[in-house]
């Protein structure tokens, strides 16, 4: 590519880098403050207030998942990058709001780890381990009639933890728990759609970043914010959204792969506590009219990949 550029325009190779390198940091610095800001408490609600009407999830701040994006083999890494689709890679992990922005973005782990592997060693992830994301306290969720916490949703490859919410594991779930398995699933789809948008927007995710690691990360921050903007602007280049959709999945996405599945099923007795809560509320008050027929039918949004 930069080679093409170079005689397209008559300069050097080494030139078409430096520009490449300090466009993409003129983009992510321009428009990082304004489209990707560090969420506060109000943000967060709000966020949450948009899962609810959206998605009828409640307290849910967002949808977290990681995707591999295809590099260059670095030199001298070994297998660090090569991960478990065998090729090499690094990961977009991120949280997602209910209309497909991001919200936190943690670039550049190798290939070979995991998503709550890369969660537990981000910054953001340890903030949330310490409670010192600016995360709103629980409050009341009336239908409930009981405290309840705000969480992130997430698939198998996470812990199930007070604000982290995961589904039911394993294939001998009774009825009731796979009904809350589908509205996770419905809520947790989000974070597929946004990655599916960002590399319909953006061709470069369809093929191997030719470039070192450093540079496949700057383009991958000036995507991201791009994305955010460009949704801001209302501008969806003819991508369909998902709210005609009961299940949250915009048919025609093709999502950058995922991560895989390597969660631990280990979690607090109180999180295992909020969660049997949101599966009665499910099976309840707030069922909603095609859930069972979904869930008879044996459909998740996400099935787990084989």
């Amino acid at each position: 590519m930069q080679d093409s550029l170079a005689f397209s325009y008559r300069i050097s190779p080494s030139s078409v880098s430096i520009i490449i390198k300090e466009t993409l940091d003129a983009i992510w610095e321009s428009l990082v403050d304004e489209f990707l800001p560090p969420p506060d408490e109000n943000k967060w609600k709000e966020i949450a207030e948009n899962f609810w009407t959206t998605w009828q999830f409640p307290h849910c701040i967002g949808a977290i998942d990681g995707k591999h994006v295809k590099i260059r083999a670095p030199p001298n890494t070994g297998s660090d990058f090569f991960n478990y689709k065998g090729y090499f890679s690094i990961v977009l992990l991120a949280v997602v709001d209910a209309q497909y922005r991001f919200v936190v973005v943690d670039i550049g782990a190798k290939g070979s780890q995991s998503d709550g592997g890369i969660l537990k060693n981000s910054t953001f992830g340890k903030q949330m381990a310490e409670n010192n994301f600016r995360i709103p306290e629980k409050d009341v969720f009336t239908p409930i009639g009981q405290d309840l916490p705000y969480f992130i949703v997430g698939d198998e490859a996470f812990p199930l933890k007070t604000n982290l919410m995961r589904p039911y594991p394993g294939k001998h779930t009774d009825k009731q728990q796979r009904v809350f398995n589908y509205r996770l699933s419905r809520a947790r789809r989000v974070v597929e759609n946004a990655f599916g948008i960002l590399s319909n927007r953006f061709r470069i995710f369809h093929t191997t970043i030719n470039t070192n690691v450093q540079v496949a990360d700057k383009i991958i921050k000036a995507t991201v914010v791009l994305h955010n903007f460009l949704l801001a602007r209302k501008d969806h280049s003819g991508i369909p959204t998902c709210s005609s959709y009961e299940d949250g999945e915009v048919p025609g996405l093709n999502p950058l792969d995922g991560v895989a599945k390597t969660g631990s099923n280990n979690y607090t007795n109180q999180a295992g506590d909020i969660r049997n809560s949101l599966k009665d509320y499910f099976n309840g008050e707030g069922s909603v009219p095609w859930q069972e027929a979904r869930v008879m039918a044996g459909y998740l949004p996400n099935p787990t990949p084989q």
